[in-house]
């Protein structure tokens, strides 16, 4: 355990640490040579939230989510069915959009404490195995679908509580930081994946929708930002005395 004093460092205020040092490790990483071997996965931890993102919602709105495939170069792509209506559609399709500042909204919120951050990432882990069973296909998807569940369930289970609390709030980073660095994908019209291109999520949005592609990207960054910020609100909101 880490001793507690009057001197010492409370839970949450260790994690504002955590928010400011990830930032600024995120930063370096783009910049130090050799560091964008590590920030490779942490590019596909957004790919995999934004697959999912797709998937959980065809599931909300009456459709099924059949797989989830990613590949080497970060591109990833989540396959469903349903006759769901257009309005149905473009939210699915939004779904991926908004889904990693969702995920980091929620990595903060439970990032506030050591407590909230164990289940967090035991949460994490166990979601992530069963999607291996029900959804995740292709060896690479599998491979690193499987690494990071593994990761999150030994970092909540095995390590003290704070190291989990560093992981889930570098986790929240992360993706808070890809709404920002993949952001152009939000104004483009195709996606070029590892299977070839095909339109990209803002353009089956305006097939659904009507009005430019570029009209839902910018509603969707919106949403993200919004998301990240009232996630970011709450993460620095004062604890009280417990």
């Amino acid at each position: 355990m880490v001793p507690t004093s009057s001197s010492s460092l409370s839970a949450h205020d260790r994690a504002r640490l955590f928010l400011i040092a990830g930032t600024v490790l995120t930063g370096l990483l783009y910049v130090v040579p050799g560091g964008h071997y590590v920030a490779y996965p942490l590019m596909l931890l957004s790919t995999l939230a934004h697959e999912m993102g797709h998937g959980l919602t065809a599931v909300l709105t009456g459709g099924d989510f059949l797989q989830l495939e990613m590949w080497a170069d970060g591109s990833g792509r989540a396959t469903w069915a349903g006759d769901v209506g257009r309005i149905a559609r473009a939210f699915v399709a939004a779904g991926g959009l908004v889904g990693p500042s969702v995920v980091a909204a929620a990595a903060f919120a439970l990032g506030r404490s050591e407590k909230g951050s164990r289940i967090g990432l035991v949460g994490i882990g166990l979601f992530l195995i069963a999607a291996m069973v029900m959804v995740v296909r292709g060896q690479f998807a599998l491979f690193f679908v499987g690494v990071t569940a593994l990761i999150c369930l030994l970092l909540a289970l095995k390590t003290k509580p704070w190291v989990s609390q560093v992981a889930l709030v570098f986790l929240g980073v992360q993706l808070a930081l890809s709404v920002f660095s993949r952001g152009d994908y939000l104004f483009t019209d195709v996606a070029n994946t590892a299977s070839g291109p095909m339109p990209s999520d803002v353009s089956h949005m305006a097939e659904a929708l009507w009005l430019p592609y570029w009209v839902w990207g910018g509603l969707c960054g919106a949403f993200s930002i919004l998301v990240l910020i009232l996630g970011l609100r709450g993460f620095l909101k004062k604890v009280g005395p417990a």
